[in-house]
């Protein structure tokens, strides 16, 4: 078998058998408040990056190529919602993804707040 014949193989997947705990080194804590809506995109895609992660990191990196929600990570790839916020933390840790802001980000930023009143004001009724 030569070497062309290996890369020209699919990335398999790991084993069912692994459990989520694994993945994460058994951590459950995340660097960033990510909520389910949370949206997350890859602004500068990175190949080489791309091939040096495990592989449900690689799976998350490759689908955030378009903006998606931490929800939608965790459906696609059939991984638990907290392992998926772990892997999503680390993947952002590392410059990988970009995290939009969600309102949690602006609750108690009064100039938001007073912005909101104000439309909320100009509206007929």
């Amino acid at each position: 078998m030569s070497s062309d014949d290996t890369l020209d193989r699919p990335v398999k997947m790991r084993s069912r058998r692994i459990r989520p705990y694994a993945l994460t080194g058994g951590r459950t804590k995340t660097r960033h408040h990510l909520l389910v809506e949370t949206l997350i995109s890859v602004t500068q895609y990175d190949s080489s990056l791309s091939e040096s992660l495990m592989p449900e990191s690689k799976s998350l990196y490759e689908h955030a190529r378009s903006r998606t929600s931490i929800a939608e990570l965790s459906v696609a790839l059939d991984l638990p919602l907290g392992v998926v916020r772990v892997l999503v933390s680390d993947l952002a840790a590392q410059g990988a993804v970009f995290i939009h802001p969600t309102a949690y980000a602006y609750q108690n930023d009064p100039n938001v707040l007073e912005r909101i009143l104000d439309g909320l004001k100009r509206l007929p009724v």
